[in-house]
């Protein structure tokens, strides 16, 4: 039987039973370390799926462009998508049981700091990939990142490589600081209407897009109000 065979067949096993994933197929797996090399190619497999599953529903929400770049990121044959999909709905449905998921990753590639190195900057990738890190989408990774081994420093330069923070209210408004209050006004205007939930909702815009517009407008609006807070507007 093949990895996603048996991937299959433990995700058709529990689709029907609610709950967290990890306690369900930990129960069925029943892998243990030391196990010959095919079964931990399933554990792995289904780690990697569960754990970047869980990071894009840490911020409430999965967004289908988080989907997308887990599915570009972690590469598999497009006859393995269905079996993949379903792991990573299961998975999706809350955050609880990672650390467990992060733990026995980590315990599979104890030998090979790289390859864990790899896969958490896949997380990333899929963490960014919506345009906004998530606090808490940060507070998952950084937790992986401990369970992996990595020390707070190491996390931080992994970190650095694919989030840009942005600490400058100009640029989250993509204004130069020589702008003046009235293009400061229109520009903050327009941002509002362009990502107002409302008006994507009467667009038909899907539920999840409209959730991550929240988002960017309290990033616009926390901008605007230190701009203005800054030149008394």
């Amino acid at each position: 039987m093949t990895v996603w065979q048996r991937i299959s067949g433990l995700a058709m096993a529990v689709s029907d039973a609610g709950g967290t994933l990890i306690s369900e197929l930990a129960a069925k797996l029943g892998i243990e370390r030391g196990t010959p090399a095919p079964e931990k190619g399933v554990t792995f497999t289904i780690g990697v799926i569960a754990l970047a599953a869980k990071m894009a529903k840490a911020d409430g929400v999965v967004v289908p462009i988080e989907v997308e770049t887990f599915r570009k990121v972690f590469s598999f044959a497009p006859d393995q998508a269905r079996n993949v999909g379903r792991v990573f709905d299961l998975a999706k449905q809350d955050v609880a049981g990672f650390e467990a998921y992060a733990d026995q990753i980590a315990s599979l590639l104890k030998d090979d700091r790289k390859l864990l190195q790899n896969v958490l900057e896949g997380l990333m990738l899929v963490a960014v990939s919506d345009g906004i890190v998530h606090p808490r989408e940060d507070a998952f990774l950084a937790v992986v990142a401990e369970r992996f081994g990595f020390t707070q420093s190491q996390y931080r330069l992994f970190r650095a490589r694919f989030v840009r923070d942005v600490d400058d209210p100009y640029e989250v408004l993509r204004l130069e600081r020589s702008a003046t209050d009235a293009e400061i006004k229109a520009r903050y205007r327009q941002l509002v209407v362009d990502n107002h939930p409302d008006r994507l909702m009467g667009r038909g815009v899907p539920p999840e897009f409209v959730a991550v517009a929240d988002r960017k407008l309290a990033a616009i609006n926390a901008a605007y109000d230190a701009i203005a807070k800054e030149r008394g507007l």
